[in-house]
């Protein structure tokens, strides 16, 4: 192995167990702000995601950004546990929009405590994660402006999920890519935006917080471009239903770049295909070139996020969120 990426892959081994050790703390700052509590089948189903585990990359992005503009990491605490319980809030709902039965590698909400529930699951969620940020230390006018932008962010998302659904019933040569991105922009990176911009926000620092809006923004498209990629060439490591964006037939990158070399997938929206069928997709899609575009555009999207960072100063914290954007389109799972 050469050099240079002996010294790559050591940076991003670091970046890992810094990922580990703030998500550890977000996790316990979670246990302290949002506890189970009586009805306990209600709080165990808002919980069930959470205590399942995940990465913890968007609250950890809060900590780093909040480290990178001369900020104490607890000071932006609250907010990070804010926008995690935010993303759960959203993948109970999406998994009950899906149908999905898996995720993160234990049954979903829905599947395991029934769709009512599930709903109320994500609309406690919803709420607490606005109640744990209005209680935030700042001054009353940042909290109010985090708060609307968490708000508004929350609008974004539920416009993108919309944009989503609005694909299914759409044939799949009439959705540009332009429609995608922006479906995408508003269903997932603006979270992630919001994550990185959240603490420059508390603090009044709005110069910063417009380079880590961006910042969040195209590493959020990047990330999702590349978890499109991950459904198909993941396999088991992704902890969910392996292949269900092709044969539930969601408009991906992917498919809608092979639309357009004209590559028909026979299992595309279908519903349900064998293990086979879907490996065989899989090769077709490698071999028209449409998943190497899609890993291309993820990166190139994190390439444009990293610039922004260089309006920051230079530190440890900084170099931390290059390192990260980089793996948000490298991960394996």
């Amino acid at each position: 192995m050469a050099d240079k990426d002996k010294q790559a892959n050591n940076q991003l081994e670091k970046v890992k167990r810094e990922i580990l050790r703030k998500g550890e703390i977000v996790n316990r700052a979670i246990d302290e702000m949002f506890p189970v509590k009586e009805p306990k089948g209600l709080y165990m189903a808002a919980r069930h995601l959470i205590d399942a585990g995940g990465k913890r990359l968007r609250p950890v992005m809060c900590l780093l950004a909040a480290e990178a503009i001369g900020m104490n990491a607890d000071e932006a605490l609250k907010a990070a546990v804010a926008v995690e319980i935010i993303h759960n809030f959203t993948l109970i709902h999406d998994d009950i929009m899906d149908r999905d039965e898996m995720r993160r590698g234990v049954k979903t909400v829905h599947t395991l405590y029934g769709e009512s529930t599930a709903i109320l699951a994500g609309d406690t969620l919803f709420a607490k994660a606005f109640s744990i940020l209005a209680d935030d230390h700042h001054s009353a006018g940042n909290v109010v402006k985090a708060c609307r932008m968490l708000a508004d962010v929350c609008v974004e998302i539920c416009e993108g999920q919309y944009i989503d659904l609005s694909f299914e019933s759409r044939d799949i040569r009439d959705v540009s890519i332009d429609e995608y991105l922006e479906m995408v922009r508003k269903k997932t990176a603006v979270l992630i935006a919001c994550s990185c911009s959240i603490p420059a926000v508390l603090a009044g620092k709005d110069e910063y917080a417009k380079a880590l809006w961006k910042f969040g923004e195209m590493c959020g498209i990047g990330f999702q471009i590349h978890d499109d990629v991950l459904d198909l060439v993941g396999g088991e490591k992704i902890g969910k239903d392996w292949g269900s964006d092709l044969i539930e037939g969601k408009k991906t990158l992917i498919i809608i770049k092979a639309a357009e070399t004209g590559v028909d997938i026979p299992v595309f929206g279908r519903g349900n295909a064998s293990r086979e069928e879907i490996e065989k997709a899989v090769r077709v899609l490698e071999e028209c070139g449409a998943i190497d575009y899609a890993k291309r555009e993820a990166r190139n999207f994190v390439s444009i996020g990293k610039k922004e960072l260089r309006k920051l100063p230079e530190t440890k914290a900084r170099a931390t969120l290059e390192t990260i954007a980089d793996y948000l389109v490298s991960r394996e799972y």
